[in-house]
């Protein structure tokens, strides 16, 4: 669970972050090892040379995210055991954002934990926070009701469930609007920065087509720039879709995906959410054939 919050605090557009999203994307699909040539070439799409990506893969290497594995005596990286679940878990996030409909169920956490455990105390509201619980108060913390199992997986492995009671219930009865008590638990105005600053960075590429370098570049390029339709050629596509994997990942940890009640009246999840998918479909393809011949070459 902690490499789950290593990720978590990696900042999006970083040499570590990039090549987490790379790993993620792409290491487990190839047999859960990739030659070390072949991550350096990858990351030499994104504009990261050689000798950052193999710091990268130290840094990577001493949280247990990857672990070094020779095959067929070619030096390279295989997804550690504890990593290929967080990843499989981040799958679900990524690719298929909550949201919550007016029927759906809540889950409640409620725990006393004594001042002698007070780091596992603080272990334990960082976790929720960053699987997108809210604060009702102290020690009561909510959530939608799919996150209960999560939220059980970190009572377990805190060794913390014995001070803990869950509650599954329907839609809370609160003194003032839903609105108003949803903005005092969850701190919404920073995941709707969070959107916003996503569609600021990716907006251009989806609405132009995926064509965001004001028309530039080469038919014969080798790959690298604008296809000869207007599109992004392969390793372009690779890379935009990485920087948008790498952007995104974090945001449907954090956004709970309230109801629209819930929720402020100019909220940007769903533009969020719409522009992500236009993304994927857009560059999911050709970046993976990019992929597919770089580990051939």
């Amino acid at each position: 669970m902690s490499a789950v919050l290593d990720d978590m605090d990696s900042r999006p557009g970083s040499t570590t972050s990039l090549l987490r999203t790379v790993i993620g994307l792409y290491l487990r699909d190839a047999g859960g090892w990739m030659a070390t040539r072949h991550i350096i070439a990858l990351m030499e799409a994104l504009g990261v040379t050689a000798a950052v990506t193999r710091t990268a893969l130290s840094r990577l290497k001493k949280k247990d995210i990857v672990l070094p594995q020779l095959r067929q005596g070619v030096p390279g990286f295989a997804v550690t055991e504890g990593a290929a679940a967080m990843l499989a878990r981040g799958d679900r996030r990524i690719f298929t954002p909550r949201l919550m409909s007016p029927a759906d169920r809540w889950c409640l956490v409620s725990f006393s934990i004594p001042e002698t455990e007070r780091e596992k105390r603080h272990q334990l509201r960082r976790r929720l926070h960053w699987i997108g619980c809210g604060t009702v108060a102290a020690g009561l913390w909510i959530c939608p009701d799919p996150l209960r199992e999560e939220v059980e997986e970190i009572l377990e492995d805190l060794e913390l469930r014995g001070m803990a009671t869950v509650f599954v219930t329907d839609t809370p009865m609160v003194g003032g609007s839903l609105r108003e008590a949803a903005s005092t638990w969850w701190d919404l105005e920073a995941v709707a920065e969070l959107h916003r600053d996503f569609i600021r960075h990716h907006g251009t590429a989806s609405d132009d087509g995926g064509r965001d370098d004001g028309g530039r570049g080469s038919s014969d390029d080798g790959g690298r720039g604008n296809s000869a339709d207007g599109g992004a050629g392969p390793a372009e596509a690779f890379a935009r879709y990485v920087r948008c994997i790498d952007r995104w990942r974090i945001i449907p940890y954090l956004d709970p995906g309230l109801p629209a009640e819930f929720l402020p009246v100019d909220w940007p999840g769903m533009a969020g959410i719409a522009l992500f998918e236009r993304l994927v479909a857009a560059y999911s393809g050709p970046s993976a054939d990019f992929v597919r011949r770089t580990l051939e070459a």
